[in-house]
């Protein structure tokens, strides 16, 4: 089996420095880029296994490196976890809605941002098998899904969602009318023990419904409990 690669888009030395000693100690390989452009120019010549990408970056911000990750056929598919020292909404939502599977906020611990990328790497391979073992296309009322091709739409409209969005829309939708609390969400996309908060599914889902646009009524929320799919 060959070792993971994971690329740090991130123009700080020390924390390269400090990721790259961290990273060693899982077994990871990790290919290091300044910034944006190195980032592309880096993903172009050899694909990684996941992308972690700083907000700040000099000339080539990483919102815009996100974009053109996300609208490249051949990398949408890629699991991208920002990295940034903004703590604004605003900036994390950008982020989550152009198609990230995850954030950090700086300051950050290393073991922290390992089981991050675990946890999306986890993800990746569970979407892969579906391919094979479940082709279904699930539809409720105007929103359709095929898990299988990874793709989602409100009536023929094709929505771009992120793979952390693809699995609460997949979840909501093979269990409508039913309420889930935010903790039975995370366990359901990410598995037990994931270190993320109550409000960063909040965020995905905030996410979820602008790209649904006409159709983010069949999301409701459910005050006190959680959020559920419109039978």
């Amino acid at each position: 089996m060959s070792r993971v690669t994971v690329l740090i888009i991130e123009d700080d030395p020390e924390i390269q420095e400090l990721l790259s000693f961290s990273f060693a100690k899982e077994g990871w390989n990790l290919v290091v880029a300044m910034d944006g452009e190195a980032g592309l120019a880096s993903l172009a010549k050899t694909p990684p296994d996941c992308v972690v990408l700083d907000i700040m970056l000099p000339g080539l911000d990483g919102l815009e490196v996100l974009r053109r990750i996300k609208t490249e056929a051949s990398w949408k598919r890629l699991p991208v976890i920002m990295t940034t020292a903004r703590s604004e909404e605003s900036d994390i939502v950008s982020g989550l809605e152009l198609g990230a599977d995850d954030y950090v906020v700086k300051p950050y611990s290393p073991k922290v941002l390992a089981a991050r990328i675990r946890a999306a790497l986890r993800r990746k391979a569970e979407l892969s098998s579906q391919v094979a073992s479940d082709a279904t296309v699930i539809s409720r009322g105007s929103v359709r899904i095929d898990p299988g091709r990874h793709e989602a739409f409100h009536r023929d409209r094709a929505i771009q969602l992120s793979a952390t969005e693809f699995a609460i829309l997949e979840f909501l939708l093979r269990n409508p009318g039913w309420v889930f609390s935010r903790s039975q969400i995370i366990d359901a996309v990410k598995g037990r023990d994931y270190p993320v908060t109550d409000r960063s599914v909040d965020v995905q889902i905030l996410s979820l419904r602008k790209k649904l646009g006409e159709g983010e009524d069949c999301i409701e929320t459910v005050r006190g409990v959680g959020y559920r799919f419109k039978d």
